[in-house]
């Protein structure tokens, strides 16, 4: 059996054990202490003012809190990209709200703005405006921001931009995650850069980066005593992972060009190829960091998953793409509006290796399985 290759493997430096070792030099094992602070700052310093951060245990942690923030309550309605992992709409539920799910465009494979307006004019005719908008940047690619904040200020419905993959992507020159109401970071193990777990929830308005930080803390009333007058959560980063976090941002931008890159050498080998295709930008002004790169089978002599149990079968770690949350058991009864986009991505598209630390020879062995199958199925 050949060696493994991981769909998206942590890529450590090597500099982020210096912030780790202080940390233990220092005693700052808890959570919270000097690398939090000079973590949220980096990111901070690399979104650009106006933005400023709090650094949370997850990026689901993150959405939990923004939707908290924005007065998400019981029976509420929150509309939200079905094309996502199930992260995106589960603090949803955690507020005993309920998820309206939207579907994909082509371009860029998120929310469609068309499908946004018709089901906000649904909600609202039925006396439920919702009270966010959830648009995720799917797999690093920007979604297609303008449209959506333009009917999300004409319906006065703030929006949480969930950015977990998209960290380094840029739409019309701004950072992914800075355009919306809140944007949420994951730095989960297989993310862009990883603080072994966890997350950030970053805003221009400071008083909700202090809410954050006040509910992410068990909601600590300030007192002499401990004293809590509102239900709190135990959601702050510790310094040992924020440490891991300041080393992981010192390369971050090599990370961006490096996983660009790995899109790039895939979009060259499988160019001639008919029926395939790549989750490309769909111009200039979508700057993704190709976080994974995604392969489209549209071919009516081979398949998906044809490519799926190949490369498994050579031990090459792939992945089919995220199945639409309007289509999971979970979410059975949840409102859907779309015309199936996000249906036919998920049956025909397979996330491919994309780690930075991937090798030519990794690389080449990928691509070397692909061509194997589809070279057997147009002989």
């Amino acid at each position: 059996m050949p060696s493994k290759i991981w769909l998206s493997a942590p890529h450590m430096e090597g500099c982020e054990q210096a912030f780790i070792q202080e940390a233990f030099e220092s005693n700052w094992i808890a959570p919270l202490g000097p690398n939090v602070d000079g973590f949220e700052n980096d990111i901070s310093r690399f979104l650009g003012e106006p933005m400023q951060v709090a650094a949370l245990s997850s990026g689901t942690a993150a959405i939990h809190l923004a939707l908290i923030i924005l007065g998400v309550k019981k029976d509420d309605e929150v509309i939200c990209q079905s094309m996502t992992f199930v992260a995106s709409a589960n603090p949803i539920v955690y507020q005993g709200a309920r998820p309206v799910f939207v579907d994909s465009e082509a371009d860029t494979w998120n929310m469609c703005p068309d499908m946004l307006a018709v089901a906000i004019k649904d909600r609202i005719a039925h006396g439920k405006k919702p009270k966010a908008i959830i648009v995720v940047h799917l797999y690093g690619m920007p979604a297609k921001m303008d449209e959506i904040l333009a009917l999300a200020a004409y319906y006065d419905i703030p929006v949480i931009e969930d950015a977990a993959e998209a960290l380094g992507s840029v739409y019309k020159g701004r950072p992914a995650g800075s355009m919306g109401d809140i944007g949420i970071f994951s730095f989960n193990g297989n993310k862009i850069i990883t603080t072994s777990g966890g997350g950030a929830l970053v805003s221009a308005k400071p008083e909700y980066i202090s809410q954050a930080r006040f509910l992410a803390t068990q909601a600590l009333d300030k007192a002499t005593h401990y004293q809590h007058s509102q239900t709190g959560y135990n959601y702050r980063m510790s310094n040992i992972c924020a440490g891991i976090g300041r080393g992981q941002m010192r390369v971050l931008k090599q990370r961006v060009l490096q996983r660009r890159a790995n899109f790039n050498f895939y979009s060259e080998a499988f160019s001639g190829i008919p029926g395939i295709s790549l989750n490309e930008a769909p111009d200039k002004t979508f700057y993704s960091n190709h976080w994974l790169t995604v392969l489209r089978v549209q071919h009516e002599c081979f398949t998906r998953n044809d490519l799926l149990l190949a490369l498994n079968n050579e031990n090459i770690d792939c992945r089919p793409a995220w199945k639409p949350m309007h289509l999971q058991p979970l979410f059975a009864s949840a409102r859907y509006f779309g015309t199936g986009v996000s249906d036919s991505i998920f049956r025909q598209a397979i996330c491919l290796p994309s780690g930075s630390a991937l090798t030519d020879i990794e690389k080449h062995r990928v691509v070397d399985c692909v061509n194997h199958v589809v070279a057997a199925a147009l002989a």
